[in-house]
């Protein structure tokens, strides 16, 4: 059973030339490409298997500023404003909505850590409710239980990952961008020392700009070019039920389990940072910039098996621009799920909200993270490459800011004045690999 994901139509010819290409039709490639094409700029995406289908259409659907990383807050606050722009100036629909989402403990070490962070985001900003024992319990009635504490973020919301990305995808088609489904980016090509083109499985696209928003499949990519980008992923288990009777809160987050209300009234339930960490060449690569992240997560995590190698994103391999590469012979990363990790997920729910009990099934998926070492993602132009931006390592975050993001993304493409700091998101953090000089890999 697979993540649910509405279609959107392909555009059947590939242009000969574009202002600007966007390499991938996740969440990020598609506002990226709805924020140039606003602009006046002709755009063409690629998605070598459908949009939105891998992480995009996989993630619990939340957008956040709780708890966000200080680099990353900016953007997050401006993607919530963003949500909602989009969905008034073209009226389609995401599903976004502010609900405000809601954290609940008995742990004080934790409460103490959100209590520090309501401080510092009172310092830019953000508005959060830190819960006392009597609040906490009164918001999470239907639990039955008595809480020591918790967290409502007001103006925190979601969105609807099955249908997200394909009506930000539709917006470009009407503002005469063009979308091109089941089409592999294979490389590029350069002139003068600048990008000049795109090559991809069915021709060749003229342009002065691209972006690289990949997702799992960045790293791999970003090797052919000849530059050193460190990413690994994560396999993470979740699920769905149908909707029925009780009152269950629109976004619920507790150590236990993480439930987000879908607009059918069904949920989906999820155990936050719990994965399988799956042995790749390019895992085993980077592993010791990876190495302390893993180390702070290494209660959630378990090791995983063969399914990184079966999925080809994580390869070592070069391939040529004239053959089928790692990605045309895997579509879409669609992995297989952790049984141990649904069965649990789906038990936990139930015990935390008896209103569960009862209801169907409706899909399981897995779904590939993407991660940096420092769990920000990399935006920005690869050094000695101009024209050719990069954009992934979003680290689990990247459904919640895509809107934020699409949008640096096209202000660094035209030079526009950035909508955030755009400093600490550049590839360069993570130790210069400058195009035409192949890596240390």
């Amino acid at each position: 059973m697979p993540a649910p994901l509405m279609l959107i139509e392909t555009t059947p010819d590939l242009p000969e030339a574009a202002d600007a290409v966007v390499i991938g039709a996740g969440i990020v490639g598609v506002f990226a490409a709805y924020h140039l094409a606003k602009r006046g700029l002709k755009v063409a995406i690629l998605e070598k298997g459908r949009v939105g289908a891998e992480q995009s259409s996989r993630n619990w659907g939340w957008c956040r500023q709780q708890n966000r990383d200080a680099r990353e807050l900016p953007m997050a606050t401006k993607s919530l404003d963003l949500w909602e722009e989009f969905a008034a100036e073209t009226g389609e629909d995401t599903g976004f909505r502010r609900c405000g989402l809601l954290y609940l403990s008995n742990n004080e070490e934790e409460l103490s850590g959100w209590a520090r962070w309501r401080d510092f985001a009172r310092t830019v900003g953000v508005t959060t409710h830190m819960l006392d024992q009597a609040a906490a319990t009164s918001r999470a009635e239907t639990t039955g239980r008595v809480w020591k504490g918790g967290v409502f973020s007001p103006s925190d919301g979601i969105a609807n990952p099955a249908s997200a990305a394909p009506a930000v995808a539709h917006a470009i088609l009407k503002l005469g961008g063009t979308v091109h489904q089941s089409c592999a980016a294979r490389g590029i090509e350069t002139e003068g020392g600048r990008l000049s083109a795109v090559v991809t499985e069915r021709g060749t696209i003229r342009t002065k700009l691209a972006v690289l928003a990949g997702g799992a499949w960045a790293s791999a990519f970003c090797r052919q070019l000849g530059f050193r980008f460190p990413q690994a992923s994560i396999r993470s288990s979740i699920l769905s039920v149908g909707p029925g009777e009780g009152t269950i809160p629109d976004a619920l987050h507790t150590a236990a389990i993480s439930v987000t209300r879908r607009g059918n009234g069904g949920h989906t339930l999820a155990i936050s940072g719990r994965g399988r960490v799956d042995p790749t060449a390019q895992q085993l690569r980077f592993a010791p910039q990876f190495l302390p992240m893993f180390l702070r997560r290494w209660k959630s995590l378990a090791p995983g098996g063969l399914e990184g190698v079966r999925s080809g994103h994580e390869s070592l391999a070069r391939w040529r621009l004239d053959r089928p590469t790692p990605m045309e012979r895997m579509r879409i990363l669609d992995p297989a799920v952790d049984e141990g990790t649904i069965r649990l997920t789906h038990k936990r729910a139930i015990e935390l909200l008896p209103a569960l009990d009862g209801r169907p099934v409706t899909a399981t998926w897995a779904g590939y993270i993407d991660s940096t070492p420092d769990g920000v993602p990399a935006i920005g132009e690869v050094t000695g490459l101009p024209g050719f931006v990069l954009a992934a390592g979003f680290s689990g975050h990247g459904f919640g800011i895509g809107p934020g993001a699409g949008h640096l993304i096209a202000d660094i493409m035209t030079g526009d004045e950035p909508i955030v700091d755009p400093r600490p998101y550049h590839p360069d953090r993570f130790g210069k690999s400058s195009w035409g000089k192949v890596a240390d890999f």
